[in-house]
């Protein structure tokens, strides 16, 4: 049944209007597919843009006191599920009081090069804002994005933009940088607008793009005056943070109970 609800959902996607997505729709489908029926911690949601709907995994908190709630945007051309950074962060953050909504973003295939997502970074602020109306639904106003790699040059788009929209603070994993990238996904330019407290987190053994832009990303920081920004290298982490979860979900938790902007019953 899981299977053929999902199958539904995406023939109503493909029909709906094709021409409006660039996101490799078929590939989304593959992989809600295969997600779904293996969820052990959370449940799937259908979250909805104009009409078409996309993956999300819910995973209330498993705590007395709600925090907040953590919305997870995962890197280029998988799924919110991924073993990798994104399954450990959604999974565990509810055990530290952190309700998490993890969601589907655009994709491409896997042999599609990373300027190859400049187009697709149109898509993001739906889908974003999506995720961000199901959480207010379930009425937490305290709300963080947590992004990994490309999840996290979406999420400065967004953020460059929208920091009026109801979202306390910021993680970006892994984020690189250059001043070469095509306008879209210039995190350079999207950091100089960005004024909510942002953990540049990253590890030791990194992506050469991640770790040979340290120093131009604190720069581009200093143009938005951004007092709450921090860079934080993990040592001996890889881009994925392979044989490091617990570090990574250390960091982040600390990070979000220190900066998210909570008050007393401004939780949920």
């Amino acid at each position: 049944m899981k299977k053929q609800l999902i199958a539904l959902f995406f023939i109503m996607l493909a029909s709906n209007s094709p021409a409006l997505f660039g996101s490799d729709l078929a590939k989304e489908k593959r992989w809600a597919d295969q997600v779904v029926d293996g969820i052990i911690v959370g449940d799937a949601v259908w979250l909805e843009v104009e009409g078409n709907k996309f993956l999300g995994i819910y995973t209330e908190n498993d705590t007395d006191v709600a925090k907040g709630a953590v919305l997870i945007l995962h890197g280029s051309g998988v799924h919110p599920n991924w073993s990798d950074v994104v399954q450990p962060l959604r999974s565990e953050l509810p055990n530290h009081g952190w309700t998490t909504l993890s969601i589907q973003m655009p994709i491409l295939a896997n042999d599609a090069k990373y300027s190859e997502y400049a187009p697709l970074i149109k898509e993001v602020p739906a889908r974003i804002n999506a995720a961000i109306d199901y959480l207010n639904s379930k009425f937490y106003k305290n709300i963080v994005i947590v992004a990994h790699s490309l999840g996290s040059t979406m999420a400065n788009s967004y953020l460059s933009q929208q920091n009026t929209k109801p979202v306390r603070a910021y993680v970006a994993i892994g984020m690189g940088a250059s001043n070469d990238a095509p306008d879209e996904l210039n995190n350079l330019k999207y950091l100089k607008t960005i004024t909510l407290p942002t953990l540049d987190l990253y590890g030791s053994q990194d992506l050469d793009t991640v770790l040979n832009s340290v120093k131009q990303r604190r720069q581009a920081v200093r143009k938005s005056e951004n007092k709450s920004y921090r860079q934080l290298e993990v040592s001996g982490a890889n881009h994925f943070f392979n044989g490091q979860e617990e570090e990574l979900i250390r960091q982040v938790k600390s990070w979000l109970s220190n900066h998210s902007g909570r008050t007393p019953n401004q939780n949920k």
